[in-house]
């Protein structure tokens, strides 16, 4: 049986993901899988955090003949056992672990100014006028 390490699409349209499998070489792209070996999620800010990859499992299956796809060789260079870029791997899955810093927003730039309420103002003379013709007219103010 001829095998392969391929990546497997997961996911929904427009975010996509992928599984990192070892699968027999006549199998579709997102068929039957022998094995998973790791992940990759391309919607990872962090680009050396977007892989993950068990190391051993991909020496065993390349040691008895799988041969990886273009993708996933790659991958393998970079973040296998042997990779180059496992020192940035490290410290970026270590940022995204960190709490995420809101930073404070600051004074606003602009406030509208209070208006005196104008309506207020003349409403109190008017009762206060009504007060002395009703002495005049009647002796009893009105009951209010």
């Amino acid at each position: 049986m001829a095998v392969a390490i391929r990546m497997k699409r997961m996911g929904r349209k427009h975010r996509s993901y992928f599984r990192i499998c070892a699968t027999d070489r006549r199998s579709p792209r997102d068929g039957r899988v022998i094995e998973e070996l790791g992940t990759y999620d391309p919607s990872i800010p962090e680009t050396d955090a977007r892989c993950t990859i068990d190391g051993a499992r991909v020496e065993y299956w390349l040691s008895v003949g799988a041969q990886p796809s273009d993708a996933v060789r790659v991958l393998i260079k970079k973040y296998g056992p042997k990779g180059t870029h496992l020192k940035e791997m490290d410290q970026a899955r270590a940022r995204l672990k960190l709490p995420k810093v809101i930073p404070d927003a600051g004074a606003p730039v602009f406030t509208p100014e209070a208006k005196p309420v104008a309506t207020a103002a003349p409403a109190a003379p008017a009762a206060a006028e009504a007060a002395p013709a009703a002495d005049a007219a009647g002796g009893e103010p009105a009951a209010g």
